[in-house]
């Protein structure tokens, strides 16, 4: 019995050696080619364990895992042309899956560092012929989406013969190159710079426009209130001769005394003026006789001639 055992341990050994090699497992994130002798036999897409010939050492059947995952591939720094001259610097990324695992065998022997290589150089040409059928504002519009759909659709059929599903494309970033920059910043700074000299002569006109009306009001107003003014200088005049007369009227003496006292003050003033008059001048009537503010005489009214007496009948003439 004891020289029974080391033959049932290697019995033991090769068997659990040739379960091991039989058996491999898929998770929920991988699919599995089957291969024996590089062809393949078989595809397992769904999770679970599952069993191969043993001894893969011998290229009877060997198991190749791939991912059944959405992945996603980055291309940065795209230098692209659009259909004015001007050019553009975009990143882009796509989300894609392996949809057929033995058609990414067969093109590209399941690697994706292959694959994605390949899908580059077509999405850097399917980003240069959208780019370049459009405009300079276009890749900054709303016309951005209608692009990403484009470069989708034209990638589709070269990943479909890769073994390929492309889930989406996006551009992450359209920029514009250091030189085209720097012209766009001196268009646009040009471009301020006229729509402010406009605002500023709009605003030049429209203050002209409010300063003429406001003279033009102002030569109203001031004509107006010269108007009224005078008017009521001229009611002011009358009302002052008015009262001149009634006070003349009622005393002529006073107002002829009240008016030499005007005349002394205005003319005796300290305004340096040398005045030559006779002191037996009228203008001093008041210094020499303090009591002639005595009533004029009014003169009366003219008699009538008395009448011619009749002749006597009998005298002669």
């Amino acid at each position: 019995m004891a020289n029974r055992l080391p033959i049932i341990a290697v019995v033991a050994a090769v068997v659990l050696f040739l379960i091991y090699s039989s058996v491999f497992v898929v998770n929920a994130r991988q699919q599995a080619l089957v291969l024996r002798f590089g062809e393949i036999v078989d595809v397992k897409t769904e999770p679970g364990i599952y069993f191969k010939a043993p001894f893969a050492f011998f290229d009877a059947d060997s198991v190749q895992l791939i991912e059944n995952r959405v992945l996603r591939f980055d291309l940065d720094n795209i230098r692209v042309q659009v259909s004015g001259g001007k050019f553009y610097e975009v990143d882009a990324f796509i989300a894609y899956r392996i949809s057929n695992p033995r058609v990414f065998r067969a093109a590209v022997s399941g690697s994706i560092e292959l694959a994605e290589q390949r899908l580059r150089t077509r999405l850097d040409a399917a980003l240069r012929r959208v780019y370049g059928l459009r405009d300079f504002e276009a890749a900054l519009s709303e016309e951005r989406a209608v692009m990403m759909r484009e470069v989708r659709d034209q990638l589709r059929p070269d990943a479909t013969s890769l073994g390929l599903e492309i889930e989406d494309v996006r551009i992450r970033r359209t920029d514009l190159t250091a030189e085209v920059s720097q012209q766009t910043f001196d268009r646009m700074k040009a471009e301020r710079l006229a729509e402010a000299e406009r605002l500023r002569a709009r605003g030049n006109e429209a203050a002209q426009r409010i300063k003429a009306r406001a003279d033009r009001e102002v030569v109203e107003i001031v004509a107006e209130a010269q108007k009224e003014s005078e008017i009521l200088r001229g009611e002011g005049e009358a009302q002052r001769s008015a009262t001149f007369a009634a006070a003349y009227q009622r005393d002529p003496a006073f107002f002829e005394f009240y008016r030499s006292m005007n005349a002394y003050g205005t003319a005796l003033d300290n305004t340096g003026t040398t005045m030559v008059l006779s002191p037996e001048s009228e203008f001093f009537r008041y210094f020499r006789d303090p009591n002639s503010m005595e009533a004029p005489v009014k003169p009366t009214a003219p008699q009538p001639a008395p009448a011619t007496p009749p002749a006597q009948p009998g005298t002669g003439q």
